[in-house]
């Protein structure tokens, strides 16, 4: 896909003026008191939803509270405490692992750098963007499934490639902006440009804010049309 155009970055700023009023809360929705558990949270993310992932962490934590304890739990515990989410094995072994190095690597603390996080088990660019921006107020693109895909509707960029469709992202907003565009597209994705029934498609859904710009690319039989 060529570099962006004068009429794609208009297209990203007039995004950004709809949707980040409707959502103004650019935080995580998963719960959280500390980066250490909005790590473990995000890592146990995967193939799951927000809700699943808030119902199963309280207990997690009660019984692990911190790196020094998860790095020394037995791993049949651990998948155990979070089986219900589905890949529970894998994702046991990465907060593991994540805590072991955090204990000996980093004090017991979560860093703050992009190449430190990526250096953790399981941890990619989508999780240490919101680790980075949430608990470190640095700039973060967060590229979830719902981000990923509103992008690909908006014409962002033409391939699902979480990588690509972040630098896209990063050359069309600036950095001041980049976490608040980041949440609200994943709130807009969420409730309202859902992967099975948007709001364009006729759903019960509220108008999307968005109908007047959006090329609705890959959706067939837009309302209207």
């Amino acid at each position: 896909m060529p570099r962006p155009t004068r009429s794609l970055a208009a297209r990203a700023e007039e995004v950004y003026r709809i949707l980040a009023p409707l959502w103004p809360d650019a935080q995580p929705l998963l719960h959280y008191r500390d980066c250490f558990e909005l790590l473990c949270a995000v890592l146990l993310s995967a193939q799951c939803t927000d809700e699943q992932v808030n119902k199963a962490t309280p207990d997690l934590f009660a019984a692990w509270p911190g790196p020094q304890a998860l790095a020394a739990a037995d791993p049949a515990e651990v998948e155990a405490a979070i089986h219900s989410l589905g890949f529970f094995r894998t994702k046991a072994r990465h907060l593991i692992g994540s805590s072991r190095i955090l204990v000996e690597r980093f004090g017991g603390r979560v860093p703050d750098s992009m190449e430190e996080l990526l250096s953790l088990p399981g941890v990619g660019r989508k999780t240490a963007n919101l680790v980075l921006s949430s608990c470190f107020g640095q700039p973060g693109i967060i590229v979830d499934t719902h981000v990923l895909r509103v992008s690909l509707r908006l014409g962002f960029h033409d391939r699902p490639d979480p990588a690509a469709v972040e630098s896209r992202i990063a050359e069309l907003v600036p950095p001041e902006r980049r976490t608040r565009f980041s949440h609200a597209l994943n709130r807009h994705g969420k409730w309202v440009c859902s992967a099975r029934k948007p709001a364009c498609l006729g759903s019960e859904l509220p108008p999307c804010p968005l109908a007047g710009l959006c090329p609705r690319i890959g959706l067939a039989n837009p309302r209207g049309s």
